[in-house]
């Protein structure tokens, strides 16, 4: 920690625009730090996902770690990406920027001004939706298809407008049982304009956020989905919440390549007297 505290930025991740994709904060020089006070701070921050990211150890990767509000998760794919701005476009640091992290080895690389992720596939196989989750999210189960993966499940409806018209029950959603380690859902369909292959929603009350601007790790499991359904490792990917978010993706076997950008909107510290 530096005489002024832990740095930390805001970083607006899978966008070019400030106020759009997904908000994380990203905390830097936090090696000391007890997990209560990464905890205290990912609920003062209150994003969806604030990354703590360690000094590099041996052969230059970095621990990092993710917390929503309300817990820690062992993967998240758009505080990743902040994270690794922040050490490349912000810090001056060379790439690549390598992780360690509950989901193993993460790397970022950048491609001019967009940065790509490399992160372990989560397919998804089909399965019995699970009791109240069609009337939670307002679909209709005769119309929509369940699979899940050790992450992320899906809901796959016929058209982006049926995407759209969602208006979940967060309550009711997060009394639905999902089979365990699963965070969130994934409403998902093709996309509507041609150039976008398929976009997607993502909710995830049982972690603490309710809707999730821009989703990375649930593209761990869109991207093999849809890698299947439309016959192509790479694909144009649009999460259709509030402030939106775009993905270039690639299905790459056991590995899946997310790429976007990232713009930072605030930097400061944190003060040492706040923990």
């Amino acid at each position: 920690m530096t005489g002024q505290g832990i740095p930390f930025y805001t970083v607006d991740a899978f966008t070019d625009t400030p106020f759009s994709g997904n908000p994380a904060a990203v905390c830097l020089e936090i090696d000391a730090l007890p997990d209560r006070a990464m905890a205290n701070i990912a609920r003062e921050m209150n994003m969806s996902e604030t990354a703590f990211v360690y000094r590099a150890g041996e052969g230059g990767a970095r621990r990092l770690r993710w917390f929503t509000p309300a817990v820690e998760v062992p993967l998240c794919g758009h505080a990743t990406l902040a994270s690794a701005h922040v050490l490349l476009r912000e810090a001056g640091l060379p790439g690549p920027v390598r992780f360690h992290s509950l989901s193993g080895p993460l790397a970022v690389h950048a491609e001019g001004d967009r940065l790509r992720l490399d992160f372990p596939a989560n397919p998804a196989a089909e399965a019995p939706m699970p009791a109240g989750l069609a009337d939670a999210l307002g679909v209709g189960a005769g119309g929509a298809t369940f699979a899940v993966s050790g992450k992320v499940a899906l809901v796959v409806v016929g058209t982006e407008a049926e995407v759209l018209a969602l208006r979940p029950d967060f309550g009711a959603l997060a009394r639905v049982v999902l089979p365990g380690g699963v965070m969130g859902v994934a409403a998902t369909a093709p996309g509507a304009a041609p150039d976008v292959d398929f976009v997607s929603r993502f909710f995830a009350p049982w972690v603490g956020v309710d809707e999730d601007p821009v989703t990375g790790v649930a593209h761990t499991t869109l991207t093999p989905w849809w890698s299947r359904v439309l016959g192509r490792a790479e694909m144009s990917a649009r999460q259709r919440s509030a402030r939106g978010g775009a993905l270039a993706v690639r299905d790459l076997g056991e590995r899946v390549e997310l790429v976007g950008q990232a713009v930072t909107v605030a930097k400061g510290h944190i003060v040492g007297g706040a923990l």
